[in-house]
């Protein structure tokens, strides 16, 4: 019976000892500093008689009172700036608490084991993907081609694009004898026959047989084909791109054994600009075959 008081009165201090961090961790630190010198002002004018006691105390509460009306006022407009992020499309409003409180668990509940760790690396990473999304830009694998494809299907008007062709260990024309690049031409056929301009620039160092006969194929489907050999621009300019309808644009991120890594979309005006720019630099010096 004793014991069970002894750990009454022990989960009780350790419930006050815990309830007063979580007071401290949640109070905004100006307010903290605050009462904190509040509380030292009040008591150094009683230790120093510069004011009587009942004057000393006033101006510790005075102190106090003004210091939890500022975290007063900071928590709310923290809590406004909450709700104006939630104020989104339904779904944002409907997950986010969800979201926010799975992490909060996992990172709580399993502090200091790989669980916690791998929370918040995910959510690191989380973090970053959100901030590409909020810029206009997705980045995907190298293995995965929907946007490239996707934005193919969806183009009203125009498509341009730069594609290098040079020698690396799988073979100059690897790309598009496979899987992704025979779908990535039936997208291109398909928008030929709605009626888009599609123009597109080899980049080569050696124009091979294979090449001239993927050039002929493409010219004779309708597209605008211009040979460009390599070094005739600088090689920054050596960029695998697309842009669609000017709004827009895809870019290959290469290894250094001239495979994709890495496929950005984006509707970013400043990657669309880019990415228009260095195409045009390309076709001023490119042969098109008319």
């Amino acid at each position: 019976m004793a014991g069970d008081v002894v750990r009454r009165r022990s989960r009780g201090r350790a419930g006050s000892a815990d309830g007063f961090v979580r007071l401290v961790a949640h109070t905004d630190p100006v307010a903290l500093i605050g009462i904190t010198l509040s509380v030292v002002l009040s008591v150094a004018l009683d230790l120093t008689n510069a004011a009587t006691g009942v004057e000393s105390l006033l101006a510790g509460l005075m102190g106090i009172t003004i210091s939890l009306l500022v975290d007063s006022l900071a928590r709310a407009e923290r809590r406004f700036y909450l709700r104006t992020l939630l104020d989104g499309p339904p779904w944002l409003v409907r997950t986010t608490p969800q979201l926010a409180g799975a992490v909060r668990e996992a990172a709580e509940r399993h502090a200091g084991t790989r669980v916690a760790a791998e929370a918040q690396r995910r959510y690191d990473e989380f973090r970053l993907e959100a901030e590409q999304l909020a810029a206009g830009r997705i980045i995907r694998r190298g293995d995965d081609d929907e946007d490239l494809i996707g934005a193919t299907r969806d183009c009203i008007r125009e498509l341009i694009g730069l594609t290098n062709v040079m020698p690396r260990v799988s073979g100059e024309m690897s790309w598009w004898r496979g899987d992704v690049g025979r779908r990535y031409w039936e997208a291109n056929l398909a928008a030929l026959a709605r009626g888009v301009r599609i123009t597109r620039i080899f980049v080569y160092a050696t124009l091979s047989d294979e090449l001239s006969d993927l050039v002929e194929l493409q010219r004779r489907a309708g597209v605008r084909v211009g040979l460009l050999p390599f070094g005739a621009v600088s090689p920054h300019l050596h960029v695998n791109l697309a842009v669609w309808d000017g709004s827009s644009c895809w870019e290959a991120r290469m290894t250094a054994h001239g495979e994709i890594s890495e496929n950005q979309f984006s509707v970013n005006r400043s990657d669309v600009d880019r990415l228009t720019r260095i195409f045009r630099l390309c076709a001023d010096v490119a042969a098109f075959r008319d």
